[in-house]
């Protein structure tokens, strides 16, 4: 499992990273821990460290700019937190608001998290068509919103405060360094 998020030297997140891969980066001192467990601890024969949730690069790394986050049906069931957008139900699949025999993209603002049931009874048809209103309307998340909404619920729900949250279905946008 990927839970430690990366943060890059300037706050932003990068990518998320297994347990062991966050410690050799703090092992290394390429990294430092900027938030972690509690009470847990990682215990090597000369080594003990708390076990990290976030870690933050010493060096910057430039990345190329995105302003969004690349379309994946994957990234559509997290970003809508595998809830689905008729029902409220467990999502299991991804549905097109416009169908695409109708000319509907695999895009962000077209497709939203489905259980199989209510994907099934939309079938080519619009919301509207099938009588099956949105619960919540799609949205384009940024590449930090992918990042953060990739970890786990419990992983994010203890994510320190001035990393930012995200509790409902529309991600916000939060600063990303602590407040002076």
């Amino acid at each position: 499992m990927r839970d430690t998020l990366v943060l890059n030297a300037s706050f932003e997140p990068l990518s998320t990273v297994t347990l062991n891969r966050a410690v050799v980066l703090v092992l290394q001192d390429k990294a430092v821990v900027e938030h972690s467990h509690p009470a847990l601890r990682v215990r090597a024969a000369a080594v003990e460290l708390p076990v990290p949730r976030v870690i933050r690069l010493c060096r910057y790394v430039r990345v190329p700019f995105r302003r969004q986050a690349p379309w994946s049906r994957r990234g559509v069931l997290v970003r809508d937190q595998h809830r689905c957008a008729y029902c409220g139900r467990r999502a299991t699949t991804v549905d097109h608001v416009v169908p695409r025999s109708r000319g509907g993209a695999d895009d962000w603002l077209n497709t939203v998290a489905s259980c199989a049931e209510d994907n099934h009874r939309k079938a080519d048809r619009t919301p509207e068509q099938a009588g099956m209103p949105l619960l919540h309307q799609p949205f384009v998340p940024t590449p930090a919103d992918a990042m953060l909404l990739a970890l786990r619920a419990g992983e994010r729900s203890s994510l320190p405060e001035w990393l930012g949250r995200h509790g409902g279905h529309r991600a916000e946008r939060h600063p990303l360094a602590p407040a002076a």
